[in-house]
């Protein structure tokens, strides 16, 4: 029973490490309810912009302040280029535009940096730290109480301040955001600068424990199921998501792994997933869609 229970509170740990991801794509899709393909390679552009910058020898701050802007840049440049001239398409047609814009960010992170992988130090090592009789990772445990501060920044701002209002009004309909004189182009703007502020906080935290490397935006497929299952609109759904999913591949692995063989922590989110779209297709946080005929 011990065991289980340190394998169920290591699971929702790890999960966090998914939701930072998730956060991302959220803030995303209610401002303009789209996937955005793009969040990995936002992930990727911004760890490898922080690492670089430190290896030619940045002070922490410096180059977080420097990958943050880098990441501003990069959201006004979407919005004047991008977005801009695709305001009411359809929602598979700015899917289209993230998936090249994708494309777009990997080739100009490795163009300026390259396509080395670097190691990536934070201070906090992965070290097993006696908690309540268990032993958690210190880093899952950093990585907790920083997604925990993201979510509650981030819900304060989404429901108690007037460019929250006007992100949900966006995302509702932006003809009739715009009729109301929300300027869409700035919300556009300020919120692909805070999915670019996740993106750096995730990609510093995925490139600590796996290296800063290409491989980081295929974080966007850890995120599905997270996404899936928390909703596609909802903060807090992220971070339960997350949490679900952690904690369900580690209990698989652990009790079904013996059984029918290891490797079922890389399918099983997929699985249950799969299950929540045939039983609930809003996620467990999403607002539900509502269409008159």
């Amino acid at each position: 029973m011990e065991l289980l229970i340190e394998t169920l509170v290591g699971g929702l740990l790890a999960g966090i490490m998914y939701s930072l991801v998730a956060l991302g794509f959220v803030l995303i899709y209610k401002a303009s309810g789209v996937f955005n393909f793009a969040q990995g390679a936002m992930v990727l552009f911004a760890a490898l912009t922080f690492v670089c910058l430190v290896e030619r020898g940045f002070s922490f701050a410096l180059a977080f302040g420097a990958s943050l802007l880098a990441m501003c840049v990069v959201a006004v440049a979407i919005e004047r280029f991008v977005l801009r001239h695709l305001v009411n398409r359809s929602p598979v047609t700015l899917f289209m535009a993230t998936l090249g814009v994708s494309y777009v960010l990997e080739g100009v992170a490795q163009a300026i940096w390259g396509a080395d992988v670097h190691g990536l130090e934070l201070g906090i090592d992965d070290i097993p730290v006696p908690v309540l009789g268990m032993r958690l990772s210190r880093f899952d445990l950093f990585a907790s109480l920083i997604a925990g501060l993201l979510v509650t920044v981030l819900s304060l701002a989404a429901t108690k301040t007037r460019i929250g209002l006007s992100l949900r009004a966006v995302a509702d309909d932006p003809l009739a955001a715009l009729s109301v004189g929300v300027r869409l182009p700035a919300i556009w703007r300020t919120v692909w600068s805070l999915a670019g502020l996740v993106g750096l906080i995730a990609g510093l935290l995925w490139g600590a424990r796996s290296g800063v490397q290409f491989s980081l935006t295929l974080v966007v497929l850890k995120a599905m199921p997270v996404l899936i299952i928390g909703g596609f609109d909802s903060i807090g759904g992220a971070i339960m998501g997350g949490l679900i999913v952690g904690a369900a591949e580690k209990l698989a692995e652990a009790e079904l792994g013996p059984i029918i063989g290891g490797g079922i922590e890389n399918w099983f989110p997929y699985l249950l997933a799969v299950g929540f779209l045939m039983l609930r297709p809003s996620g467990l946080f999403g607002d539900r869609a509502i269409e008159r005929v």
